[in-house]
């Protein structure tokens, strides 16, 4: 390591490699997979009154989903006329107010509606939106709509926080192939992976055999008594490397399950979340993905499909949640980076809009409808208003779920909704 690297920033560089899996030169992965140090891992409590075990899934509506045709203005005279062919019909929607109520594709996410177990915060934005997809993605991913902080994302900083277990790289795990903005932390914690049996030891081919080569590593890397800093530095994150990737597929061979899943990428990407909670790994935040939601032509379908798979992802890994009995234990917030035009396009979509609903799924919440919907005949050049900042959300999120300052990561105090 040269002089010119921090501690930080190797084990930055070296866990930015997990995600490249089977890519990276094997000499790298041996020892870039960190993952927990078995030797010092430092536990850092939670404010008083805040349980430690925690956790926060959180999953990314990639596209900018339509939120007039998720959580449906059925009273409205005004969405009809604005979408004349893409509207949800009053007989077909699923009501929750006399006013407003769910596509009918999302059936499942009602009968979660119904357990007291989803909130709905209707109108969530920023002030001065962007209609790119690349700039308002990273406006929420670093909760910083002025672009001071483009660096770091709010999750990210929650891990520098020291917040419990973030000293452990699995603090945060992604499941895809490249670490989300939100979650790059200053401290490098975090881990991406696809599939648990890529998430493991790459052989250098040289000729010593698999099973040789790791206990030659491991004994390389075992912990020797008053060696220099630095050597004992780079011992202990190669060392992370061998214990990761066993911990990982360890805690997915224990999952006993006995909840079906759809067939789905999304569904199958919460079971995996669902298996590493049941596998007991220390971490505090996962993220998932559902991509799709850019809907310019032919939306009903893709829209439907899409919805369908969300609702059907979540109620069943809540199912698995609670058969684990560990319901009590996880929050699912649930996002799209904008919503979509009030009006419908003329290739049967909708374009780039602004304000959505974003949704928060789980047992210890207080259930129902936050804030108003927004009005669809008083709009900025056709698109709705916000009545609720995104930021208030994630700071509801960061003080009553994970007991840590808001204030510290977020740079601002921000009115909290109070679904929790």
């Amino acid at each position: 390591m040269s002089q010119g690297m921090t501690r930080r920033e190797f084990i930055r560089k070296g866990l930015t490699m997990v995600a490249v899996g089977a890519t990276a030169p094997s000499f790298i992965t041996r020892t870039a997979l960190a993952m927990n140090n078995p030797w010092d891992v430092a536990q850092v409590t939670s404010r008083p009154g805040v349980p430690d075990d925690r956790i926060l899934v959180v999953v990314q509506m990639g596209g900018g989903n339509d939120g007039l045709n998720t959580v449906v203005p059925f009273g409205s005279d005004a969405y009809y006329r604005a979408r004349p062919n893409l509207a949800v019909p009053q007989k077909d929607v699923i009501r929750v107010t006399d006013d407003l109520g769910f596509h009918p594709r999302l059936t499942q996410l009602k009968e979660l509606y119904d357990k007291g177990a989803v909130a709905v915060i209707q109108g969530v934005g920023y002030p001065n939106p962007s209609r790119s997809h690349f700039k308002s993605m990273e406006i929420w991913h670093t909760a910083d709509p002025e672009g001071r902080v483009v660096r770091y994302g709010w999750i990210g900083r929650y891990f520098d926080s020291k917040c419990p277990v973030c000293e452990q790289p699995t603090v945060g795990v992604n499941i895809g192939p490249a670490m989300p903005l939100a979650m790059q932390a200053e401290s490098g914690m975090g881990v991406s992976l696809e599939a648990p049996e890529a998430f493991q030891w790459m052989p250098s081919f040289n000729g010593i055999g698999d099973r040789e080569e790791q206990e030659l590593f491991r004994l390389l890397n075992a912990p020797a008594a008053n060696e220099a800093g630095t050597i004992d530095f780079l011992r202990h994150t190669a060392m992370n490397a061998y214990v990761s990737a066993e911990q990982v597929r360890g805690a997915v061979r224990a999952y006993r399950g006995g909840v079906d899943y759809a067939s789905t990428r999304f569904a199958t990407n919460m079971k995996l979340i669902a298996q590493m909670i049941a596998g007991k790994l220390p971490t505090k935040v996962y993220y998932a993905h559902i991509t799709g939601f850019d809907t310019h032509a032919t939306q009903r379908g893709i829209h439907e499909t899409l919805l369908q798979q969300l609702a059907e992802g979540v109620a069943a890994f809540y199912r698995d949640l609670e058969a684990q009995g560990n319901a009590d234990r996880v929050l699912v917030l649930a996002f799209s980076e904008f919503g979509r035009r009030v009006a419908e396009n003329g290739s049967a979509g909708t374009d780039h809009g602004t304000a959505a609903p974003m949704f928060v799924f789980g047992k210890p919440l207080r259930p129902g409808l936050y804030g108003q919907q927004p009005s669809l005949t008083d709009l900025t050049d056709g698109d709705l208003k916000h009545g609720i900042d995104f930021r208030s959300v994630y700071a509801t999120v960061l003080d009553r779920w994970l007991g840590t300052d808001p204030q510290k990561i977020l740079g601002h105090n921000f009115e909290q909704v109070n679904f929790i």
